[in-house]
């Protein structure tokens, strides 16, 4: 195994070759944000935002966004076992077992999210957008109800015509067969993308396919008008293999969950997910004159899921739809943001005993109505001597009914949550060319999301509430010449009535308020460009996240640290050549001890986690190129979990991330009329 001095020379020496790649010569500072309906470049948006643009991607295997999502501060991307996704945005994944809860997606503009605030994100491919942004801390106040942040997931069109298509084979049966286009002219642009990904997985029952196809277009009739579509399709299937105990996970680290206590184990149970999603928008936007403007989107999504455990089988049919619009009113000094949200669904869930992978008897048959919609206002001042003052309030309701039609008399409970405030407060102060301060006060409501009330028990929750709380927070960014670039901020997040998890002997999760936690932290990003040939990037995040009020029974949490979020994390990342077409690229991560329980007894360890790629690149007359590349990850061959099952029962915590493995491809594109 590679030691971390090792690791520490590999990278000097990496650092002390002749560098001569070709890298990216837009700063961070330098790109447009749209989150908070800002529309100004990075360096003055008095907000915690981090950002993936294309060229952190391209620089990975492309066979999935984790890499570059762990590269942010703040921001932890979670796989028990491929396709099996979590997002940790300063902690928000303590109520998620598993999928994306407490963090509102929108994708081009519109919620991806679905009203019962369960996101597919495992439904997205590389090429599914080609920037996104996430909004660290509470967005209640433009976004409607959360605590966990917001990401935007977008598609740029463009305005060269372009082609890309490859393929990607790695360790463990994996392989990717990718491509995207954009092509049109000034009035009408469309998009498209395709890609299929296989893997066996390293873990006993962890076999993965996904396919996902989407498409885009854009219309401008003229210069006040634009129309825009989107539809995104996903088929995903993926094996569960379940927890494994500390015992289990040091005896064989690579099998699926044994038989044991009663019940089969994930292979004998067929354990998996299938699950898919159609989505489709449709926006207009239109600029009435200098000052006013207005953007309007209606979107429909049906998905589906089918889920055999080792303890049921449930099938889902969750179709919903909603709309989104925003009005601006902008003036010299003065801009004005307003709008409105709502999403409906009708659900129904029906759950089954296994017969061997088969749904069996029925044992319960819901069906969930859920309405949610928030108004929203949000005045900006730009003042002079570079201050900006900042002020949003958004009104939220949200109500979630359920009727179990399987029992006799049927069953109904309704959870409301109405008039909701949540304002946002931000200052900004430019003090220096290189430098802008801010500080932001802000309120986050979350209600309990639908998985939450009719968790994996199946028992219908009708006593757990909405979480809520303030978070307090100041930064300062910037850059200077040579490509510098930083972005450094603190936060204390006081939550209340806080939402945390816990399984059941079987592994099923269900939900309960642990009263009050406390949320400090720090995070960094730093950027260093030599020359317009090497790039380096750093992140360091700290967390001190501790219950101040949770009692379980007879048993006392009071100050104990909130688990599943390591207290300290680092980032890493080199770009550089030999050639102008040969490139190296060097990717580390590390995270701190992780607590797994809430009693703090159990914590999975530390570990270090090093990848390189190598890519070499054959330009035509810039109008036709073609790529090789071959990389490895976790090059340390460490053993480690990338998604522990926090306060699992008989402590079933563990989920094998792979060893040390390799992949190789390549990718040809074809650059047209512009």
């Amino acid at each position: 195994m590679f030691s971390i001095r090792t690791l520490t020379a590999l990278f000097a020496l990496a650092f002390s070759l002749p560098v001569v790649a070709q890298t990216d010569t837009t700063t961070l500072g330098g790109i447009t944000v749209h989150g908070y309906s800002q529309q100004r470049e990075l360096v003055k948006v008095p907000a915690a935002v981090s950002l993936v643009r294309p060229q952190d991607l391209q620089r990975l295997s492309g066979q999935s966004i984790l890499p570059a999502l762990n590269a942010l501060p703040g921001v932890r991307m979670e796989e028990r076992s491929p396709g099996s996704y979590r997002l940790n945005i300063r902690g928000s994944s303590l109520r998620s077992p598993f999928g994306v809860r407490n963090v509102k997606t929108y994708y081009n503009g519109l919620p991806f999210t679905d009203p019962g605030g369960n996101t597919y994100l495992n439904q997205f491919a590389v090429g599914s957008f080609t920037d996104m942004e996430i909004l660290k801390g509470p967005g209640s106040s433009l976004y409607g109800a959360g605590t966990g942040g917001v990401l935007l997931a977008d598609n740029d069109f463009g305005e060269t015509d372009h082609f890309t298509a490859g393929y990607t084979g790695g360790s463990y049966g994996s392989h990717l067969v990718a491509g995207r286009g954009n092509w049109g002219n000034e009035q009408f642009r469309q998009q498209a993308m395709l890609s299929w990904q296989e893997s066996n997985g390293y873990r006993a029952q962890t076999y993965m396919h996904r396919s996902v196809a989407g498409w885009g277009g854009q219309w401008k009739p003229n210069d006040k008008a634009t129309f825009e579509g989107h539809v995104l399709f996903g088929d995903l299937f993926y094996e569960t293999p379940g927890g494994l105990t500390l015992a289990q996970y040091e005896a064989d680290k690579r099998q699926a969950r044994p038989a044991g206590g009663g019940f089969p184990s994930a292979a004998q149970a067929h354990a998996a997910i299938h699950q898919q999603t159609l989505w489709g928008g449709l926006q207009f936007g239109y600029r009435w004159n200098e000052h006013w403007q207005q953007t309007t989107g209606v979107y429909g999504a049906f998905s589906t899921l089918e889920n055999p455990t080792i303890r049921n089988y449930e099938k889902r049919r969750e179709p919903h739809f909603g709309g989104r619009t925003v009005f601006t009113y902008a003036r010299s000094i003065l801009r004005v943001t307003a709008g409105g949200e709502i999403q409906h669904g009708n659900f129904s869930t029906k759950v089954f005993t296994n017969a061997d992978g088969e749904p069996g008897t029925l044992q319960t048959d819901d069906k969930i109505n859920n309405t949610l919609y928030s108004l929203f206002l949000q005045p900006e001042l730009l003042l002079p001597h570079g201050w900006t003052i900042t002020a949003g309030i958004s009104m939220n309701n949200t109500r979630t009914a359920f009727t179990r039609v399987s029992e006799t008399p049927v069953f109904k409970f309704t959870s409301r949550y109405k008039n909701e405030w949540a304002p946002r407060f931000a200052v900004m102060k430019q003090i220096h060319p290189w430098a802008n301060v801010y500080a932001v006060v802000s309120k986050g409501f979350s209600p309990p999301t639908v998985a939450e009330l009719l968790p994996s028990t199946s028992v219908i929750n009708t006593t757990l509430q909405a979480e809520k709380g303030w978070n307090y927070e100041a930064g300062v960014r910037g850059g200077g010449k040579g490509g510098f670039w930083y972005d450094v901020n603190v936060f204390w997040f006081r939550l209340q009535d806080a939402i945390v998890q816990r399984r059941d002997a079987s592994g099923a999760d269900y939900f309960e308020n642990a009263g009050a936690t406390t949320q400090k932290g720090f995070e960094a990003l730093l950027q260093y460009r030599f020359n317009t040939l090497l790039a380096l990037r750093g992140a360091y995040t700290y967390y001190h996240f501790r219950y101040d009020e949770f009692r379980q029974q007879d048993k006392v949490y009071d100050g104990n640290v909130l688990p599943g979020t390591p207290a300290n994390t680092v980032s890493a990342t080199a770009d550089f050549g030999f050639t102008p077409a040969i490139h190296l690229f060097l990717t580390y991560q590390y995270n701190s001890d992780t607590w797994l329980n809430d009693a703090n007894t159990d914590k999975a360890t530390s570990f270090h986690l090093l990848g390189i790629k190598a890519q070499y690149t054959y330009s035509r007359q810039n109008k036709w190129w073609a790529e090789i590349f071959a990389g490895a990850e976790n090059l340390l061959d460490e053993t480690y979990s990338l998604g522990n099952d926090i306060n699992a029962a008989a402590g079933r915590y563990y989920n094998t991330a792979p060893g040390r493995n390799f992949y190789a491809g390549f990718r040809i594109g074809i650059d047209g009329k512009k």
